[in-house]
């Protein structure tokens, strides 16, 4: 782990998945798949999010950067969108991408320290925040780089609801010989309702204008495991492969002639700065 992976796992609360379990396979499998996943609910938030020709917006976890490079093209020339992430690898896709008011670097919601206070006008948390095992330090940094009157925008999974992935998964890891290594923890991710999300945004300096759960049917062209490192990293090394391979036959199964069907509700919402 280079220098600055280092100073960002310090800083990340105890519980919180590692920085440590990605590769290039699943960075380039994370932007294969994120054009029919996190790309359409992050262009539905930008567009509840009202972005205009000249906004500044910093993208929070961007991933590969397919939604930063949307956002570029909404704020135009006279505007900027920059996308942080903490996977270097993913950082690493997303600089192809660069142009002159789109840029990328590594960086984490815990600690927006590259950022001055009061910097942009709109903050996009887009499949993201349900990965933050702290969410109040997150939504303060934001306040801290928006100006006043300044948006954040969260799209993310609802808790309480489950993919067919993580149906899946949870079957084929409770078999032999997965089963000899539990997970820390049941689930991988740190879901909210809509009612805690606005006392967050409450404890933050946020007003929200917008807090709605979403029912989506979304068709996946093919069975596709996760593509996060931390999905099967509780595993032996040697058992990671082979449970990918198992979790994907399973999926496989429930393929139709459309795809992969899967039906979900989601948890978007838009709050201003006070």
């Amino acid at each position: 782990m280079d220098p600055r992976m280092s100073a960002m796992a310090r800083l990340r609360p105890v519980g919180t998945p590692s920085l440590s379990l990605d590769n290039d396979d699943l960075a380039r499998d994370y932007e294969r798949a994120s054009t029919t996943r996190q790309f359409e609910s992050g262009r539905r938030l930008v567009e509840d999010m009202a972005l205009v020709r000249g906004d500044r917006v910093l993208d929070v976890g961007c991933g590969t950067g397919l939604l930063t490079a949307h956002i570029a093209d909404l704020v135009g020339p006279e505007g900027v969108a920059i996308g942080i992430d903490p996977l270097p690898l993913r950082i690493e896709i997303a600089r192809e991408k660069q142009r002159g008011n789109l840029s990328f670097d590594v960086g984490d919601a815990y600690l927006l320290e590259d950022f001055r206070d009061c910097t942009f006008d709109a903050v996009v948390m887009n499949a993201v925040f349900h990965w933050l095992s702290e969410k109040t330090q997150p939504l303060l940094e934001a306040a801290r780089v928006l100006r006043p009157g300044g948006k954040i925008g969260i799209s993310t999974q609802l808790k309480g609801d489950q993919s067919r992935v993580q149906e899946v998964a949870a079957k084929v890891l409770s078999e032999p010989p997965f089963d000899r290594y539990p997970r820390p923890r049941p689930n991988l991710t740190f879901c909210v309702d809509a009612e805690e999300l606005r006392a967050f945004f409450e404890m933050t300096g946020f007003a929200p204008t917008l807090i709605e759960v979403r029912e989506q049917k979304r068709m996946q062209p093919s069975a596709e495991a996760a593509s996060f490192g931390n999905f099967l990293g509780h595993l032996p090394p040697e058992l990671r492969g082979r449970a990918r391979v198992i979790i994907r036959q399973r999926l496989q199964a429930l393929v139709t002639a459309d795809g992969l069907i899967q039906h979900r509700q989601r948890l978007v919402a838009v709050a201003v700065r006070k």
